[in-house]
């Protein structure tokens, strides 16, 4: 598959702001599976673009402008070649030993909740694979896959007891049961081509797990099903706050309005609807 995307990320203040400073975690990497075609940042004001790498491995653009300034939008468009591995993610640097993703995180906190429901899920299996597609199926079904009262700074355990939330959310609950069952995980940020619509509120999330022999795999619990070639990977943490696409400060500006929009196509059929139609016409 090929994948294409356009995402853009639109600041507006009520007044100028100055001091601008973004963290973008907007590009993803090779790996087997996954090549990057083409990818490009464009920011719409005048400023500094600086790339360097975090201590996950993520790719982080640092983009600066000195102001002052109304409005800002943060445009990244690409294409990036995938192929099926079935979750099984392989050629990847990891940065990390294992035991550092059973940390507990600021997002992905089991309380009691979600500690019951991990043990529940899993009783009676000790086949860690077996374990994972469980709490795969569970979460998916527990929490429904919805725009909602969440947020960004939604944790698991609020997310959990609303029993609603987006792809952040459920990658956040099944982050704190998986840690809880002493299962290395990490979250996943990216974006998922979708059949029924290309246009999208934003990007997507998930999350992958250690699996004795296997290596990392990726699940979606949003979709309730392992990762396929319609994932595209960017960044990787603890959770959330670690590989979000987006964060940064500013002087000033009073109010910030953000709104993002995010267009995810196949671009292989996409190409071929036109030559059919091209031939049709003909």
């Amino acid at each position: 598959m090929r994948i294409r995307v356009v995402h853009e990320t639109v600041y507006r203040y009520d007044s100028p702001a100055r001091g601008l400073i973004q963290m973008l975690r907007l590009t993803p990497r090779d790996h087997d599976g996954q090549h990057v075609r083409a990818w490009r940042i464009e920011p719409t004001v005048d400023g500094r673009l600086s790339r360097r790498e975090d201590g996950f491995g993520n790719v982080v653009h640092v983009f600066s402008a000195d102001g002052p300034e109304e409005a800002m939008t943060i445009r990244v468009t690409g294409e990036v070649e995938t192929t099926e591995t079935h979750g099984v993610m392989r050629g990847i640097s990891e940065w990390l030993p294992d035991p550092f993703y059973l940390r507990e995180s600021r997002f992905a906190v089991a309380d009691e909740a979600i500690r019951t429901f991990a043990d529940e899920t899993v009783a009676g299996s000790t086949d860690r694979l077996d374990r994972l597609h469980r709490l795969l199926a569970a979460v998916h079904q527990a929490v429904d896959y919805a725009p909602g009262p969440t947020g960004s700074a939604t944790t698991a355990a609020e997310a959990f007891a609303l029993r609603k939330g987006v792809g952040q959310d459920l990658a956040h609950v099944f982050i704190a049961a998986a840690r809880h069952l002493e299962i290395p995980v990490r979250y996943v940020s990216g974006y998922c081509w979708r059949p029924d619509t290309a246009v999208q509120e934003a990007g997507h999330a998930w999350v992958e797990a250690r699996v004795p022999d296997l290596g990392w795999v990726g699940f979606d619990p949003a979709h309730g099903i392992a990762v396929t070639e319609a994932h595209l990977r960017v960044a990787i943490g603890l959770d959330y706050l670690d590989a979000a696409p987006v964060r940064g400060s500013r002087t000033g500006g009073g109010t910030e309005t953000m709104t993002v929009r995010v267009r995810v196509d196949d671009a292989r059929a996409q190409a071929q609807a036109q030559q059919a139609q091209g031939q049709a016409q003909a």
